[in-house]
């Protein structure tokens, strides 16, 4: 009888054992496929900061005249007041940080009311709501410059640094409503309820309970809306009329040469993203925990 029970288990552990086997020999293929995949992704994220390397490289070049494109010595002077050598390319800067700040604030503003609308209701029209929506996104840069530029010169607006926020307005509203309503389909609705059940009114509800809640997602649309419109050439260059800013300024300046002014300019932008990215990550962090 003790035979037979170890006969038994003897066959019931065989297939344990013949997996165990099989699935350690399959190791090492899962380890190199990992592995592969690993210095892939690396390899990527090197391609792609590549030229922000080299423009923050640049920026400590010392060269003389205006073609910073051969590596000559080591400065610093350029972080100094030498910064603001070109009136023209302050000015062009201050614009983009302008239009930048404008296009954020109002295509947050507008673009958490539609997601909000967008993912909390359902009414009539909602599928060609997210298809506009959608569309808005997905369409070709000078589709939306030369439909833009008609409705201006339709309506007789003069162009300008007006024109230019607007427009970036229109272009970044899609991204921010796109991220917030994703934001809002994950709410849990009996929050909003017991708000209400204890005596809050709406704009209670929404200051105390729902924005908090949403504050992730109207902060990843916001540092979109900020990035696209700080480097948006295309529909910029349709709208602007005389109003230069930082993209127009370096495509205008190509001919004669670019100044290190230009990288260390452009090297500023990518910390202080750098820097926002990472402050944001840290609160995004703390609050789930």
């Amino acid at each position: 009888m003790t035979v037979d029970i170890d006969s038994e288990r003897a066959r019931d552990s065989a297939p344990a054992v013949v997996a165990a086997r099989a699935g350690g020999r399959r190791r090492p293929r899962r380890r190199w496929g990992d592995r592969l995949l690993f210095a892939w992704t690396w390899l990527i994220i090197i391609w792609l900061a590549l030229p922000i390397a080299v423009m923050i490289m640049f920026s400590f070049n010392n060269p003389h005249g205006r073609f910073n494109f051969t590596w000559v010595g080591f400065t610093l002077k350029w972080y100094g007041p030498h910064l603001l050598d070109y009136p023209s390319l302050t000015t062009a800067m201050e614009n983009s940080l302008l239009v930048a700040f404008a296009a954020t604030v109002g295509s947050v503003v507008l673009g958490t009311l539609v997601g909000l609308a967008l993912g909390k209701y359902r009414f009539r029209g909602l599928g060609t709501a997210n298809l506009v929506q959608f569309a808005a996104i997905s369409a070709p840069d000078i589709v939306l410059a030369s439909s833009l530029l008609a409705f201006f010169v339709t309506l007789r607006v003069p162009l300008g640094l007006p024109t230019i926020i607007v427009a970036h307005i229109m272009f970044c509203l899609s991204f921010v409503a796109v991220t917030v309503r994703a934001r809002v389909l994950t709410l849990d609705r009996s929050l909003e309820e017991a708000a209400r059940d204890l005596g809050a009114g709406p704009w209670a509800t929404f200051r105390l309970v729902t924005l908090p809640l949403i504050f992730p997602g109207v902060l990843a649309g916001a540092l979109l809306a900020f990035a696209i419109s700080i480097d948006d050439f295309v529909v910029t260059s349709f709208v602007s009329g005389s109003t230069q800013t930082f993209p127009l300024w370096i495509w205008s300046a190509t001919r004669n040469g670019l100044p290190p002014q230009v990288d260390v300019l452009g090297t500023l932008i990518f910390v202080a993203g750098l820097i926002i990215a990472a402050t944001s990550a840290l609160l995004g962090r703390r609050g789930t925990r």
